[in-house]
């Protein structure tokens, strides 16, 4: 395995990471500039092009809607119309975890319910 995880391999992973974070911080900043130079030119969310010298920079907007869950049920609830309202049935971890520490309930009964996902981090820093 140490032939696989060499020097070299290290550093360039490192530079690479350093790099990705300032490219990302500038495109960011790029990003901010030019929305902010659309939305005077066309206004804000409106969409625009703009073409110079060979290149083209053109401004799509998406519009999500979604509603406000709690206010939306409670209107619901006024206009008494229930039926429009999703009841989400969800074990309640905390819930779970307070009657297994008071013995109603034991860790093993759920544990082949468990789904359980990893996620895999590399850091890289100077030392």
């Amino acid at each position: 395995m140490d032939n696989k995880l060499n020097v070299d391999k290290l550093a360039r992973f490192y530079n690479l990471q350093e790099m990705k974070r300032e490219i990302e911080q500038e495109l960011g900043e790029l990003k901010k500039e030019f929305n902010k130079a659309f939305d005077e030119l066309v206004g804000e969310n409106q969409t625009g092009e703009f073409i110079r010298d060979g290149y083209q920079l053109k401004r799509q907007i998406r519009k999500t809607e979604k509603f406000d869950e709690e206010r939306t049920v409670r209107r619901l609830e006024e206009l008494r119309m229930e039926d429009l309202i999703e009841i989400v049935r969800r074990p309640d971890k905390a819930k779970i975890k307070a009657a297994i520490e008071l013995g109603l309930l034991r860790a093993d009964q759920l544990e082949d319910l468990v789904v359980r996902q990893y996620s895999k981090v590399l850091i890289a820093k100077r030392v």
